[in-house]
């Protein structure tokens, strides 16, 4: 199963308004473990920085100015997520973005429900209680000692260690779920159980250490457990 942990960071609240995305970052997870694969992307916003956006993320001007537009990178980023699920934190306002620069490239918005809201989550799971990224940081012990400010690709792979933790712990199915979905059967029962080697695993013991332990057992007399292992 491959899920795609994103982030964004825009110059303000409301794309209709004018606001834009100025970055965006993305990890990749399979079956719940990050691959290693990211997207990472600075678009110029084509407008001024407000100052309050500035002071969220750091992303100002003269930084943004020789970036690519969004319309020079939209069709790359749409390749990079395919129609994985998309894991989010507050995703209605990062969809409201993202399907905005979209339309205005006349592309297909991303179905809302290709998205999962972290946010949404945490507030099931933990009602009354803070569910902010840094508040969640703080409860599942997530080291986020590096967000001095907001940045896309770094709150992304925060919030994927955060995301793991939501639904029960860092790489929940790490072990079987690959075991699961390689397996091919038409069987009702497709619970996993071990097989016997087709050959048995060659010895490890030289041929002195296998005579030694003869002798050793030898001596313990003809009531020694290991005789009566080997002639069962």
């Amino acid at each position: 199963m491959r899920e795609i942990v994103l982030d964004t960071e825009t110059t303000g609240f409301e794309p209709n308004d004018g606001d834009r995305i100025v970055e965006i970052g993305a990890v990749e997870l399979w079956n719940h473990v990050p691959t290693g694969e990211t997207y990472h992307q600075y678009i110029n916003p084509e407008r001024m920085m407000p100052q309050a956006a500035f002071e969220v993320h750091g992303l100002g001007d003269d930084f943004l100015r020789d970036k690519p537009v969004f319309k020079h990178i939209g069709q790359a980023f749409l390749d990079f997520i395919r129609d994985s699920k998309l894991i989010i934190h507050n995703a209605a306002f990062d969809m409201k973005f993202l399907n905005a620069e979209l339309k205005w490239m006349n592309l297909p918005a991303i179905p809302m429900d290709q998205a999962l809201d972290t946010l949404m989550i945490a507030r099931k799971k933990f009602p009354g209680s803070p569910a902010s990224l840094d508040a969640l940081c703080r409860r599942f012990g997530v080291n986020n000692s590096a967000r001095e400010k907001h940045g896309a690709l770094l709150d992304s792979e925060i919030l994927a260690e955060v995301y793991l933790e939501l639904i029960g712990g860092r790489q929940p199915d790490f072990a079987l779920s690959s075991v699961a979905e390689n397996r091919q059967t038409d069987a009702p029962d497709t619970q996993w159980r071990a097989r016997t080697r087709a050959a048995p695993l060659p010895s490890r013991l030289t041929n002195e250490e296998a005579a030694a332990h003869s002798a050793f057992v030898d001596k313990m007399g003809d009531g020694a457990l290991w005789k009566k292992l080997a002639s069962s």
